[in-house]
């Protein structure tokens, strides 16, 4: 059955704002749990922007669900990742410059750098799961260097489906979900497992969450832009129950 992880890194965004202690990304998670999350989703950036080292020590001994960490594959943060024992660690590409995580990471450039770091988190007994485009070079490469899980990036899907004015049929957006479908056959034919992520919300989840073997959506800044007017619990269902929906027709 298809889950939900929510990335709850713009509740720190907001704490962030003011530089206070509220709202707190702890209760975040409560109430996405509560909501029907299935895992909750942090990314400890170089710069702290938003999620801490604090929350995320709080959050690893606290979160009742599966936590996975984003993070880059840094010797700061394996350390990190080591001493709290997240359920997973997510590997991203990271800029200072960006507003997210922008691209997938370039597997095939850093194969055996990368290798090394998923040695390192698995010898932790922490599963490693990488952020790449739906490509299948970067997926045979993470293959190689011994990744559990890809995330496919659903960006360019998301973008081609806003501008196609949200015409799930466009063919530029079939082309892009076609794209991430062949992906997941890839993903799922090399033994991993087929997760996908990056822009998605609650017009655009359902063309994704019906591809075939599809086990986890990664969503936060959709959720917590409703939670402003609804409340993080429902906002969390509402996303949930459109993905089981559209998983049921799968």
């Amino acid at each position: 059955m298809i889950e939900l992880g929510v990335n709850i890194d713009h509740v720190a965004t907001l704490r962030q704002a003011r530089r206070t202690w509220e709202p707190d990304p702890v209760w975040a998670a409560v109430e996405a749990h509560l909501g029907g999350a299935d895992g909750i989703t942090i990314h400890l950036r170089e710069d702290r922007r938003h999620i801490n080292d604090e929350d995320v020590r709080r959050l690893a001994e606290l979160t009742q669900v599966k936590l996975n960490l984003e993070m880059a594959a840094t010797d700061e943060m394996v350390a990190i990742a080591c001493r709290t024992q997240p359920q997973m660690v997510m590997l991203v590409p990271e800029g200072r410059h960006e507003i997210t995580t922008e691209g997938g990471l370039d597997v095939l450039a850093q194969e055996a750098r990368l290798k090394n770091v998923i040695a390192r988190l698995a010898d932790a007994g922490i599963v490693t799961s990488v952020f790449i485009d739906a490509e299948p070079e970067q997926i045979e490469a993470a293959a190689r260097i011994g990744a559990r899980v890809c995330e496919i990036h659903t960006g360019p899907y998301a973008h081609a489906f806003h501008a196609a004015g949200r015409d799930a049929d466009a063919p530029a957006v079939l082309v892009e979900i076609d794209k991430i479908r062949a992906a997941g056959e890839v993903v799922r034919r090399l033994g991993m497992r087929f997760n996908a992520g990056h822009a998605l919300n609650y017009y655009n989840v359902q063309p994704i969450a019906c591809l075939q073997g599809i086990r986890e959506l990664h969503i936060g800044h959709s959720i917590v832009s409703r939670s402003v007017f609804v409340g993080l619990r429902e906002a969390v269902a509402e996303m949930k129950r459109l993905m089981r929906e559209a998983a049921q027709t799968a």
